[in-house]
């Protein structure tokens, strides 16, 4: 399958052969096992402490004639401390069960909980071959959402990773026709409840990626344009390629990655070296 290149002015300079990683059959199942595998990954263990609600002494006889006891004082058998005292008559509040004010949880979360889990590599390569050939389907990308331009699916050329000041950047994404996605991304929503106490205040959209060949001045400079990555082609993962698990993410590679993904071959299972 043959596509074309566009410049940094979007004009047409040739076209070129892809990969056999494109041609892959698009697999969902796959590509959600693989994100979710990595959101798993990332998660940061939490839990309570082990002694919360368990700090008091609440200790009630319930046996006849045992001095500070509830025996015959017609209340339930609920845990409780001692507030105060006036002779033989004590004045309790219920502590340390889970359905007392200042108890303990009665199913806290643990940090020993494990939330990693484990993928097979064939699959893990597999899902990445397969977002991979998505980004190449137009109908993905527009079911995604993405506002694409009408010459969509083609590759940049190398020029494109030397771009050094996001102001550029900028300007020649709008070269390119992508205007509308740009400004599609930069929309964020207030969340309401607690997720704006635990530092995701804001929901942000996804824009485009952009895959380059190797480590280039691209990779900083665009960190700053609202919801567009930039990787080096050997760091694709499944989450990059299809954002929580809905493949189709408005994809553009350079020349040199394609390159690169063809020579190296990348993705597929390689044959082990002898050991000399």
């Amino acid at each position: 399958m043959k596509i074309k290149i566009f410049d940094l002015n979007n004009a047409e300079k040739g076209s070129k052969e892809l990969p056999q990683v494109f041609d892959e059959q698009v697999r969902p199942d796959l590509i959600k096992r693989a994100v979710e595998t990595l959101q798993a990954n990332h998660r940061q263990p939490y839990g309570s402490d082990p002694h919360a609600g368990k700090k008091c002494s609440a200790e009630l006889s319930r046996r006849r004639r045992k001095y500070r006891g509830s025996y015959g004082h017609g209340i339930s058998r609920v845990p409780r401390k001692i507030l105060s005292r006036n002779g033989t008559r004590f004045n309790w509040v219920g502590a340390f069960a889970p359905g007392t004010v200042g108890g303990r949880r009665s199913h806290p979360p643990k940090a020993s909980k494990i939330w990693a889990r484990k993928l097979n590599i064939k699959e893990r390569r597999k899902a990445i071959r397969s977002a991979i050939a998505a980004t190449i389907g137009k109908e993905f990308v527009i079911q995604r959402g993405h506002a694409l331009p009408d010459s969509y699916p083609f590759i940049i050329v190398n020029d494109f990773e030397s771009i050094d000041k996001t102001k550029s950047i900028v300007d020649a994404m709008k070269k390119l026709g992508l205007e509308a996605e740009l400004s599609r991304a930069s929309e964020k929503t207030y969340r309401a409840g607690k997720a704006r106490l635990r530092g995701r205040k804001y929901r942000k959209r996804k824009g485009p990626l952009f895959v380059v060949s190797k480590d280039c001045p691209l990779l900083k400079s665009a960190s700053n344009v609202p919801g567009v990555d930039v990787v080096p082609v050997n760091e694709l993962n499944a989450e990059l390629l299809a954002p929580g698990s809905v493949p189709g993410r408005l994809t553009f590679f350079t020349e040199a990655a394609v390159e690169r993904l063809g020579t190296e071959n990348l993705f597929y299972s390689r044959p082990k070296e002898k050991k000399e």
